[in-house]
């Protein structure tokens, strides 16, 4: 089984990855957080710095870019294929107000011409340069049976794989996925198929796979592997167990390289608490003491209530 790491703005940097890699591992490939190529800046010194290869060794990385203007794609995919990567994704999904307001990410779907000359310049850039170029979707942007209509253009592309999120823009997060149309995609779309979407255990895949009729591989990942770090091994292996002395170097890791390059200590502090926003639904009965560790503000009170939520686990 293939599972692949979804991008999670602020959260999936390269730090995460290195750190994540080196103790969990399982991930055949790990999408980095978009970039969003302008006329002035394909790619920034900050974004660059994300996906430079020294700070990716040992990763299959694949890089994101969100954007509805296919010369700043292109631009995008050129700086990337000079710094060494073979393969980027197409963000379609992003349900982000701001972001759909400029008719990127989930925004972009319902303008199907312009999808479509978009698609035909980025498809044929990407033949004449040998970069694979992947999509990453929604069902549509005001309701789920734009899916069929998406499907059919999809078609036309020599897509390197879809990977679709079986929910539109107005239901971000919440609720259970469309699942019909993922069978739909199952049966009409031409090309490799990534399913992604409320995978928290495995019970939730074998669960989608009985009602699929049929094992998802690949899958991605993301809130589910943010909240459990060892949900990739259990996947892969029956016998993998959550390991509580990993998981404490696995945070452990985090917070020092997180202190290393970021100033004031409270931005370490909103850092590790938007990931202990996700830890949280392992460590059931430790309500009190997350409340408070949510609520910190200075290293010390971090500490302390994190120590003691790890010890009594």
């Amino acid at each position: 089984m293939k599972i692949y790491f979804a991008p999670l703005e602020g959260i999936t940097n390269y730090i995460f990855r290195n750190a994540y890699n080196g103790l969990y591992g399982n991930i055949d490939k790990y999408f980095a957080p978009f970039i969003s190529p302008s006329e002035k800046c394909p790619i920034t010194p900050r974004e660059r710095k994300d996906l430079i290869p020294e700070h990716n060794s040992g990763l299959y990385l694949v890089p994101q870019l969100l954007t509805c203007r296919s010369n700043h794609f292109i631009e995008g995919a050129q700086e990337l294929k000079a710094m060494g990567y073979n393969e980027i994704n197409l963000n379609l999904g992003c349900p982000s107000g701001t972001v759909c307001a400029k008719g990127k990410g989930a925004g972009f779907l319902p303008n199907t011409l312009e999808l479509e000359r978009f698609l035909d310049d980025i498809y044929s850039y990407s033949e004449s340069d040998g970069m694979k170029i992947s999509l990453k979707t929604r069902l549509g942007y005001f309701n789920h049976d734009e899916f069929y209509d998406l499907v059919d253009i999809f078609n036309k592309y020599p897509v390197h794989e879809l990977i679709v999120h079986p929910r539109i823009r107005s239901d971000f997060y919440k609720g259970e996925p469309r699942k019909e149309y993922f069978a739909y995609a199952l049966e009409h779309c031409k090309c490799p198929l990534v399913y992604n979407g409320n995978i928290y255990s495995v019970k939730d895949h074998e669960d989608m796979n009985g009602t699929f009729g049929t094992v998802l591989d690949p899958i991605m990942l993301g809130r589910g592997l943010i909240a459990d770090p060892s949900l990739a091994g259990k996947l892969k292996d029956a016998m993998s167990e959550t390991d509580l002395a990993k998981f404490r170097k696995f945070h452990d890791t985090l917070y020092h390289e997180y202190q290393k390059i970021m100033s004031p200590d409270i931005n370490v502090i909103y850092k590790m608490r938007e990931l202990w926003s996700y830890w949280q639904l392992q460590f059931e009965g430790n309500e009190r003491d997350i409340k408070k560790l949510l609520k910190a503000k200075k290293y010390s009170e971090y500490e302390e209530v994190v120590y003691r939520i790890l010890k009594s686990a």
